[in-house]
């Protein structure tokens, strides 16, 4: 897991071969006035969710974990609280293949919590569970799916 400011996300173009695109869709676009739903970058290899996260609690947020996708994700319109919790601390939990996904119960609170304001972003790999958009308020954000 990477969290850091948006100024510096350009360092992590070489992290990956196809973060240099997902990079550039980030920094070159008005993210405010991206539309909701899927935002086509490079077909499935990399492609841009926005969605505007409505208010729940940690308790309210589930833990999730990905296999074939990286995601970036940046907060637009405000600040969010994100949790996490390496995979290998984690229990087995049923995978969706389809969705990319497994999810713990809802309730199961992630070894820790921080914020991740508007002008910063994070960086979530197959080996770190997530509990994304912890919001007292409805939340714009960005998540740039890259196929690993």
């Amino acid at each position: 897991m990477i969290l850091d400011s948006l100024k510096n996300l350009q360092n992590y173009a070489e992290l990956h071969p196809n973060f240099k695109k997902a990079i550039d869709f980030i920094l070159n676009n008005n993210l405010e006035n991206l539309p909701l739903g899927r935002n086509e970058i490079c077909g499935d290899e990399i492609f841009a969710n926005v969605m505007e996260a409505k208010p729940r609690t940690k308790e309210e947020v589930p833990l999730e974990v990905h296999r074939k996708y990286i995601d970036i994700q940046v907060p637009i319109s405000g600040d969010e609280v994100m949790g996490y919790t390496p995979l290998e601390d984690l229990p087995a939990a049923d995978y969706s293949e389809e969705n990319d996904v497994a999810l713990y119960p809802v309730g199961m609170l992630a070894a820790s919590y921080f914020e991740v304001k508007r002008s910063m972003f994070t960086i979530f790999f197959p080996q770190d569970g997530h509990a994304p958009a912890v919001t007292p308020v409805p939340v714009k954000k960005i998540i740039v799916k890259i196929a690993i």
